[in-house]
């Protein structure tokens, strides 16, 4: 039961991304500007959430060893795809609509720049996070992590130029979820122990 909890929570806000891109305008135009900003303006407390895959597996104070820097390092990474994303969210997203649904003329181009920029720095993260929670995972599960972390990173370079637009980004998404649900059931096995070596005595 605590196992359907924890996959139900983690799963929920790459679903939700994917349902959002179903709806998502295929491009900003005057007529879609309203649409396009109030999507992003929904969305903008959403984005965040996708790093529960990464942060649920690994809950707990890190330990002084090297599971414990893999765990800080993709926290890191976490709270870097958390801002930079919301800043792509905020300015290509609610900027760009607000501007263009005002006929504010020239200023959308500048700001779908600024935003990618911040976009492709916070999917970076997500990557570097996403590399450090698979490894410490492996360490900890073994062989079992891989399916879940082979389409985990195949997300996160899907989603460095799919955002989640129709049908690239919804696909993405998609696969967000799926690899969070294959870690979560990797992980809710007990993690095997490693036999420490007898210790010799003096006869």
């Amino acid at each position: 039961m605590r196992t359907a909890r924890v996959m139900a929570l983690v799963t929920a806000p790459p679903l939700l991304l994917a349902a959002a891109g179903l709806v998502h305008p295929r491009h900003l135009t005057s007529a879609t500007a309203g649409d396009w900003a109030g999507l992003h303006i929904v969305l903008l407390p959403v984005f965040p959430l996708l790093v529960l895959g990464l942060v649920v597996p690994l809950w707990g104070r890190p330990r002084q060893d090297t599971d414990g820097a893999l765990t800080v390092l993709a926290w890191a990474g976490c709270a870097c795809f958390a801002a930079y994303y919301s800043g792509l969210d905020a300015v290509a997203g609610i900027s760009a609509g607000t501007v263009v649904e005002h006929g504010v003329h020239g200023a959308a181009g500048r700001l779908f720049a600024t935003g990618d920029e911040l976009g492709r720095t916070g999917v970076y993260g997500l990557a570097v996070a996403s590399l450090a929670c698979c490894a410490v995972l492996w360490r900890r599960h073994g062989v079992r992590v891989l399916p879940g972390a082979v389409v985990l990173l195949a997300a996160c370079w899907s989603f460095a130029d799919s955002h989640i637009f129709w049908p690239k980004g919804v696909f993405t998404m998609v696969a967000f979820a799926v690899a969070f649900a294959l870690l979560t059931l990797a992980a809710a096995r007990p993690a095997g122990r490693v036999r420490e070596p007898e210790r010799l005595t003096n006869p």
